[in-house]
């Protein structure tokens, strides 16, 4: 009797063990309490830099709008890109601004109107634009030309275990994994969050970064900001796979059956001793 009852208590625990998921597995950050117990100094970049096939936007006004027109007549005579004006600030200034958006080439130009082809490739979108008005004011345009710079096209692709699989837009130079997982849902219940894989195109050269969100360390991953073209990839948990199929279930409903059996066969055992 006591063999059996020992058995049979056995078995029940094993099987209440193995229907848990340990806390360790799915917690985000662990040990972010001591290592942020004091500010850390943010150490990777997270600017995002020109590549090929980008869509960017460049905006050029000035102060005065007749400098501007012989920039904005040889768009309409013809060269590539979206372009479009209007009139920019208050009735005081008269700004000007001129809108053009361009894809850079897979040899990493683009080719303006009035300027010809400008390398922009690995520059960020602020060195992108301090270059265009050194070009501008170099052909004698614009004596005080104002650029702004911004991508088009800047995404990013996440598939596997999350709860809405999708190409999310990036709003800014600064998004992380984490805004655009939360823009996905977050992972669903078979996603692990120990083995994120993110694919990265580096100067026509595929990478991939493994990350885990339940180690603090992944704010200094290189790829814990994000860049544009990025694919986000969620591995699926097989074992919460398994847990959710009709034998797993009736597994656990079973397990617990079986721990209270035992119970109640050793409170009787002991009340007949």
């Amino acid at each position: 009797m006591k063999k059996f009852l020992f058995a049979t208590m056995i078995v029940a625990v094993a099987l209440l063990q193995s229907s848990c998921v340990s806390t360790k597995k799915i917690k985000y950050f662990q040990g972010a309490d001591s290592v942020y117990a004091q500010a850390q100094r943010i150490r990777q970049m997270y600017e995002m830099r020109i590549k090929p096939a980008d869509q960017i936007m460049i905006k050029v006004h000035c102060d005065e709008p007749e400098l501007l027109e012989i920039f904005a007549n040889s768009v309409t005579m013809g060269t590539s890109g979206r372009t479009s004006s209007s009139y920019m600030g208050n009735a005081t200034n008269n700004a000007v601004g001129s809108y053009y958006g361009y894809t850079v080439t897979n040899e990493g130009t683009v080719i303006l109107p009035a300027l010809g082809e400008i390398y922009v490739m690995g520059l960020t979108i602020e060195e992108c634009a301090r270059l265009i008005e050194k070009k501008i004011q170099e052909k004698n345009l614009i004596r005080d030309p104002s650029v702004t710079v911004t991508f088009l096209n800047a995404r990013v692709t996440v598939v596997g275990a999350v709860k809405t699989p999708r190409v999310v837009n990036l709003t800014s130079e600064r998004n992380t994994v984490l805004d655009v997982l939360a823009q996905c849902g977050d992972l669903d219940d078979t996603g692990l969050p120990r083995t994120l894989k993110v694919f990265r195109e580096n100067n026509g050269e595929r990478v991939l970064y493994d990350l885990d969100l339940t180690d603090v360390s992944v704010f200094d991953s290189p790829a814990y900001y994000m860049q544009q073209n990025d694919l986000i990839y969620v591995e699926f948990n097989k074992s919460k796979n398994i847990k959710k199929s009709s034998f797993y279930t009736f597994l656990g409903a079973g397990s617990s059956v079986l721990a209270l059996v035992s119970s109640i066969v050793a409170l009787v055992y002991t009340l007949k001793k």
